[in-house]
This record gives structure tokens, sequence and C-alpha cells, in this order.
């Protein structure tokens, strides 16, 4: 301060500092801006990626190793865990094949685009990832298992395979699959869509999985018949497993490899009780493993809540599409065209645990083998709880499994679990940390009562954004059904 006044001294300190928070106040001012071209550098590379989409048939999500199961032999799926990231929390919104395909191909829940009960069909005009992504340069195929329709909504190049493995035919053709992968000239997007585990169980060594040695998950009840079950489930998914090593392969064989997505999803629950045809989290919750070289970090997990809507605009995003300007060709309720899911993209590269606050379930029993004719379920659920509404609980829910399968053995073990999956309460609510198999129901408890309202609002506007009308939506189930 020597040789000059305290007023010059003053100017030139605040001058001096203002000058040092110009960079910062730009890069705050250019936040989003900046986070924008970081996220760009996290995807460049050699062009657009390919995209290979492997679905699992009935695969409960904690089958396999990468999700806590390691009696079952899984190590292929393993290998893409370790090399890629594991959601812990995505959902599909309805148990069931055909509904759950035509969610993820399309980015639209169930009761918006039609294909709400199974064996169903999207409304006409709605569009699928076949399109966005043959619009943005990309070849489309499948091979195995479709279970959709309209065929105009799903202009894929079909490989080869079925919609049913007896054990004697081939469910998919990855000879056929391998020469699309080299076609070459543009980039690919290959859905290898398998029918295991899928009943019925006649893959795989059920040798390797002996019933006397079997751990039952605390969702069944341990009778021989249901060990009996599980010894030939777990031998299909081990048969998956396989089909998945071979799909594995040949990316890394390809020429493409080293810019190759490869996403691996179990779809809704196996055909056991409280698994497959419930909101419970054995039968929405599902296994959901994404692998990118070089750019999403092996061995990674995430607990954000996601949902199979927000597939499509995500792959979309990663290929250079921006999901937001995308008419899906079918109108909500609020006239809106845009899909029903939104891109997870911040969740791949930023690190981020938060993407949803919400995940909702939609079950139709009319049309499936043996069910109830009026038995619709909705459901709702955060990290917290799962709240479940039977819209029509005074009646049966009945399925294969309630006339054939393994609830039949249970009720002379535990009558009061085997009656609990065929009769329900109207309402249930399940803390889904300390209650992972929704053993517990807190409806009936009074200290709950804020918290099911708060849940009840929530998928009231849930539904009523979807033009879902609860019953009247379940009558109208049988037009939607067996269109191709």
């Amino acid at each position: 301060m020597k040789g000059e006044g305290l007023h010059t001294y003053i100017l030139r300190f605040i001058k001096t500092v203002f000058t040092g928070l110009i960079p910062f106040l730009f890069l705050s001012c250019n936040g989003t801006q900046s986070k924008k071209k970081d996220r760009n550098a996290d995807i460049a590379g050699p062009g657009r990626p390919n995209i290979v989409l492997i679905l699992g048939d009935d695969l409960g999500y904690g089958d396999v190793s990468a999700y806590g199961n390691t009696r079952v032999h899984t190590p292929h799926i393993q290998e893409l865990a370790d090399n890629g990231m594991c959601f812990d929390n995505m959902f599909t919104s309805t148990a069931m094949c055909s509904p759950t395909r035509q969610q993820i191909l399309t980015g639209l829940y169930p009761v918006r685009n039609g294909a709400y009960p199974n064996h169903s069909h999207v409304y006409e005009g709605t569009r699928s990832v076949a399109h966005y992504m043959q619009d943005a340069g990309y070849r489309t195929a499948i091979t195995g298992k479709r279970d959709f329709g309209n065929k105009a909504s799903f202009p894929f190049t079909f490989l080869g395979g079925q919609n049913w493995d007896n054990g004697k035919g081939r469910g998919i053709d990855l000879q056929k699959a391998r020469e699309y992968m080299e076609k070459g000239g543009k980039p690919y997007f290959l859905v290898v869509a398998s029918n295991q585990p899928h009943v019925p169980w006649v893959r795989g060594n059920a040798d390797a999985y002996p019933p006397e040695g079997i751990e039952v998950p605390g969702y069944l009840v341990d009778t021989p018949e249901t060990r009996q079950a599980l010894s030939k489930y777990y031998a299909e998914v081990t048969y998956l497993d396989s089909l998945v090593g071979q799909c594995v392969d040949m990316v890394r064989q390809s020429s493409g490899k080293d810019n190759t997505i490869i996403v691996f999803t179990s779809e809704q629950g196996a055909q056991f009780p409280f698994a497959k045809w419930t909101c419970y989290d054995q039968g929405l919750k599902t296994a959901f493993i994404i692998n990118w070289p070089g750019r999403i970090s092996p061995g990674s997990r995430n607990s954000a809540l996601t949902q199979y809507v927000d597939v499509v605009p995500t792959l979309l995003d990663l290929a250079g599409v921006d999901p937001d300007t995308v008419n899906t060709g079918n109108k909500a309720v609020n006239g809106e065209t845009g899909f029903d899911g939104k891109s997870f993209r911040n969740v791949l590269f930023d690190g981020e645990n938060a993407f949803r606050d919400y995940v909702y379930g939609v079950h139709t029993t009319r049309g499936i083998i043996n069910g109830s004719d009026n038995y619709p379920v909705r459901s709702v659920r955060n990290k917290e709880y799962l709240y479940i509404h039977n819209l029509n609980a005074s009646e049966t829910f009945t399925n294969i499994e309630t006339r054939q399968g393994v609830v039949t053995s249970w009720k002379k073990k535990d009558r009061e679990r085997a009656e609990a999956y065929s009769h329900r309460p109207e309402k249930e609510l399940y803390d889904v940390r300390k209650d992972p198999y929704q053993l517990n129901n807190l409806a009936p408890l009074p200290e709950y009562e804020d918290v099911i309202r708060k849940m009840d609002r929530e998928l009231q506007a849930f539904m009523g954004q979807q033009g879902d009308e609860g019953m009247l939506t379940e009558a109208r189930a049988g037009m939607r059904r067996n269109k191709q």
C-alpha cells in the first residue's frame, strides 16, 4: 500500500479479484454447454455405434449371478456385467411377453400403445425403434421370438427363428445374425430374442441342478414340485447364458467390435407364482446390463429407477438422434406424440443415480391361459414402497399356475401362501427395502395411510395420462389381441 492512496488500492484489489473470477463466472453461465461437450466426448468414436439388444424370455432378474444368484451358472452374462453397467432398478411395466416386448420397442406404455393384454397388437400407425433407426441410416433386424404386431409397426428384417421352442426347432438363427453383422455399408440395430427360459423347460442340463441342492427363493414355498421346477428352469437359464456367450463372441469377431453396444435384459419374471403375470418385483423388475467398450465404465452399477419405455429414447440418443424430436405415431391423452420414456444417457456417463421418481405396473389377466375374466392390476413404485391396486379384488386371480403349476403343491404345506396368490386385498403396500419379496402387506396399518394416499394419487395421474380407465380398459382387452 506504500506510495498509493487507500482508494487506489481498493480499486486495484477489486479489479484483480474480478479478473480472476471471470473464468469461473463464464464456466458457471455456460455449465450446460460445457456438460454437453463432455457428454459428446464420452460417446465420441468411429461413427455411430452398432447396437445388439439381447432379450431373455421369462427370466427373473435375480436368477443370474450378476444379480446375486451365484448358484446358477451364468458366466457370459456375468462377463457382460464385469465389462459394463448393471441397472439395479430397471422395470418393465407388464409381466407378460407380448406387452413387454412391444413396450421396449416402442418407448410407450402398454395401455397407450394398445398392447396391454398378452398376444396383443399396438394401435395402427404406432411406430417403433425399427422406424427410428432406419430413419437414422441404420439397418434393423431381429432373430428369434417376435410376438408383436401390427407388422407395419415393426419393420425389422426377419432372420429366422420362432416364437416357441419345444426343444426340437431352432429358436434363433445366430449364423444369419453373424452374416447380417458383416454386411457393411451401414451401422446395424439387431435384436436377438431368445425363447429361453420360457416354458416348456426342455433345454439345458437339469442334472447340473439337483433338486435337493437348490436354495428355494423366499417368495416361493419349498415343496418337491417347486424344487423340480427350479431345476429345469435353472438349466434353461444356463442354456440362455450360452447363447449370450455366442452373441458376444460374434460381436468380438466382427469388424465393428470396437464400436458396438451390447444390451442384455431379462424381460419379466419367470413362470412361478408371485412372479410372471403380477406387479410384484419378481414380476416387473428386470436385469439390465449395457456394455460399450471404452465408453461405459466396466464393472459399474447404478440404482436409478428406470423403465423399459426409456430404452429406445436412450439408444436413439446414443446413435445421435434427439429423442425429443421423435413422433411415435401415437397420441397420448393430452395430444402429445412423443415417447412415454426419456433418455438415461446421464446415468450412463455422468454417474447419476437419480432418474425417475416412480415406475409403473399394468396387468390384465383377460386372454392369458386359464386367466381370470376380469382381474386388472395397477401399481406404482419408488425406491421405498411398492403400492398395488387390485381393481377387482372380489374376483379370484387365476392362470395356468393356479390350475396345474407348482402353486397347487403349496396347498398342503402352506395353504395361506397359496391362497394369497389367488385372493388378494384391494390395496397392497410393501417396504421394498426391508421386504424384497413382498411378504408383509402394510396397507392395513393406519400409520401408512398417508403413504397410500400419496402413491394412489401418483398412480391415478399415470392412468389418466395413459387413457387407462381401469375396469373399462380391461373389458376392452379382447379387441387388442391376435392381430398380425
